[in-house]
């Protein structure tokens, strides 16, 4: 029984040193030669012009969140089609509840402008 744990200690000794050796050596090992060539702000690798730090538009923000919303119910609606044919009434209905309640957070979206473009 204690062999299995030493096991264990020894995954857990050698899966968080490696990367904390690999870390270290990288510190010590890299070539640190800052200069004001490489401390300059860009974006995409071309020279900005005027204020870099600019808003933008919150619907961007929000068009993100409606589309993982959705992405993350096909991950979880897959499992439940593929044995769909095996399910009972009861894990039928669940899924149902589940399609209702995010076609309802879809209807609230739409409703409140969250997909129209301006």
């Amino acid at each position: 029984m204690t062999i299995s744990w030493l096991y264990i200690g020894i995954f857990l000794v050698v899966s968080l040193g490696l990367p904390a050796v690999a870390i270290i050596l990288a510190g010590i090992l890299a070539p640190k030669k800052p200069s004001p060539e490489k401390s300059i702000i860009y974006e995409c690798g071309v020279d900005t012009h005027g204020e870099t730090w600019v808003q933008f538009k919150a619907q961007y923000y929000l068009i993100g969140l409606v589309f993982l919303i959705f992405d993350i119910e096909t991950v979880f609606l897959y499992p439940w089609a593929v044995a769909f044919d095996r399910l009972g009434l009861f894990a039928v209905l669940e899924g149902l509840l589940f399609i209702g309640i995010l076609t309802g957070g879809l209807v609230y979206a739409w409703k409140k402008g969250a997909f129209e473009w301006a």
